[in-house]
């Protein structure tokens, strides 16, 4: 599609598919004028309740399914329980994705659930391709009406629409198409590499007139949110590739990969420590989100390493020296606690409070620093918040100046704090090597864009943090799933606890000589229990 051209929403021409064999022997006339069971008669049906019918799910589908080919936006519209945004959908579907020739074939009802499928071709100035998919539709009861409707989601129509504003358009492609080589000048696909879908359709959004590729004619995915580029579904021309070098690396992004696909919810990054080269994306969601660079969630005590170099950078205490492990500790009439089953030591140092991931030892804390001191360690050494240019859409963390028991709370990485895999990869790398070197996925030679820069941490900060996440990783919370892994080695575990979830995030983030890799499973439980395996396997490939 053009730049800045009209993306209109999805609509159909169809083609009608009366025999009795598709869709049941009834009237189908009846069923798209609301006749059917109930209708007729003297005096108002009564309001049906309760889940629809297998008769009802089948009538309500069937009519759906005729009005969709027949080209009666309206008329399929009106059997759903949003009609305003199913019209506005299914008008287009012959528009602007020029989609003609509807044929439905629908699958055995499970319950209230109709598999199907559909058969149509795309044209669009002299060029057609036939276009096949799976999707499926509910039958839910109205209510207000008590009719049985389809419940409406745009992945009705295509199961690649996602938001209830996303669109199918066919046309000229907004950019060329790329073709990503990694580090090694190997070819990236979505196919080999799944994980990397959104990733190329950003690069190739920003990037595809840099590389000297020419645009194609497609239908495609036009996305609701805006950091979200459009999703190629069929090719009617093919444009030229232009080629586009990344740092990414195929070896690790492989790994990256089959990790994420062990742990439903799962997310992970790798980065090169000393340059801040992505080396790999990938993310196992149902939703599709890149959630290991646009997540803004709270790291649990990952953020311990910030905290940590807070606490030395400001001469609040060093790693040999005292950090009281207590069973419990009151901030701001906030009672914060450990894990279950954590002895509490009165004599710990900051190492071994760190090692064993004491939330009380860091909490005690909160009085000796200022309502935005771990804002600054985190901004200007650590380089969050910074607008960082990675090269594609990215959060680049959010460590605000919380008061109240949000100060205590920010420490081990709840309250307010925001992070993702990426930001504490990052964080890792910085604390491993001393230097902030902002994340970057193309070369900056690319395009000349301005990174973002930070102070970094002194050597003598590095030794300590390096110390700590080497005892953790040896003899402390991550040593389960670092062991076995050879050259210079540390990690810290965490686990996030959020409202409404039964389980807590877990967080792991961990280095192996020029790799650091951070990783977050949605109701993972405790870092080991599955981020830290995660890790650990990309650190190996890396």
């Amino acid at each position: 599609m053009r730049k800045g051209a009209k993306a209109a929403i999805v609509g159909s021409v169809f083609t009608v598919m009366v025999g009795g064999a598709a869709y049941g022997a009834f009237n189908i006339v009846d069923a798209l004028n609301g006749g059917g069971p109930g209708a007729g008669g003297s005096g108002p049906a009564p309001v049906r309740t309760g889940p629809p019918s297998g008769p009802e799910v089948k009538e309500t589908s069937a009519a759906f399914f005729a009005a969709w080919e027949k080209g009666q936006p309206s008329a399929a519209a009106a059997l759903t329980n949003n009609a305003q945004k199913a019209e506005a959908l299914l008008t287009s579907y012959d528009g602007a994705a020029h989609i003609t020739g509807v044929k439905i074939t629908p699958g055995a009802a499970g319950g209230a659930t109709v598999p199907f499928t559909v058969k149509a071709t795309v044209s669009y100035e002299g060029k057609s391709r036939p276009l096949a998919y799976e999707s499926s539709l509910t039958v839910v009861r109205g209510v207000t009406t008590g009719k049985a409707l389809v419940d409406w989601q745009p992945s009705v129509v295509h199961p690649e629409l996602k938001d209830m504003d996303d669109t199918l358009v066919t046309g000229e492609s907004a950019a060329p198409p790329i073709e990503a080589v990694d580090r090694d000048g190997k070819v990236l696909t979505k196919e080999k590499y799944p994980s990397l879908g959104p990733v190329l359709d950003q690069l190739r959004a920003k990037y595809g007139d840099k590389a000297g590729g020419t645009p194609g004619v497609e239908l495609a995915v036009h996305h609701a949110e805006p950091e979200t580029a459009d999703s190629p579904l069929l090719t009617l021309t093919e444009g030229k590739a232009g080629r586009l070098p990344t740092t990414l690396s195929a070896r690790v992004q492989a790994a990256a990969e089959k990790a994420v696909t062990k742990y439903p919810e799962s997310s992970v990054v790798a980065v090169r420590p000393s340059s801040g080269e992505v080396l790999a994306i990938a993310n196992n969601r149902t939703d599709g989100w890149n959630a290991a660079v646009l997540g803004q969630v709270a790291p649990g005590s990952t953020m311990k390493i910030v905290s940590a170099a807070t606490f030395i950078d400001n001469g609040v205490t060093t790693a040999s020296g005292p950090a009281p492990c207590p069973s419990e500790a009151v901030w701001q009439s906030q009672t914060f606690h450990n894990i279950d089953g954590m002895k509490p030591d009165e004599n710990a140092t900051l190492s071994e409070s760190f090692a064993r991931s004491c939330n009380t030892a860091f909490v005690k804390y909160a009085d000796d620093l200022k309502v935005d001191t771990l804002t600054a360690e985190a901004r200007d050494r650590f380089g969050i918040g910074l607008n960082w240019q990675t090269g594609i859409v990215s959060f680049d963390g959010s460590v605000p100046a919380s008061g109240g028991p949000d100060t205590a709370a920010n420490l081990i990485g709840q309250g307010q704090v925001q992070m993702n895999p990426l930001t504490m990869a990052s964080v890792t790398a910085t604390a491993m090597t001393g230097a902030f070197r902002q994340p970057v996925i193309v070369p900056q030679s690319l395009d000349g864009r301005e990174l973002a820069r930070a102070r970094g941490l002194s050597a003598d900060t590095v030794g300590q943090l390096r110390g700590m996440m080497n005892r953790t990783a040896t003899s402390g919370t991550a040593a389960g799933v670092m062991s076995g892994l050879s050259g210079r080695i540390g990690a810290k575990t965490g686990s996030a606890e959020v409202d409404g979830q039964a389980k807590s995030n877990s967080w792991f983030t961990g280095y192996r000589d020029d790799v650091a890799a951070a990783a977050m499973v949605q109701d993972g439980g405790h870092g080991i229990d599955a981020s830290g395996p995660l890790v650990a396997e990309v650190l190996r490939a890396g």
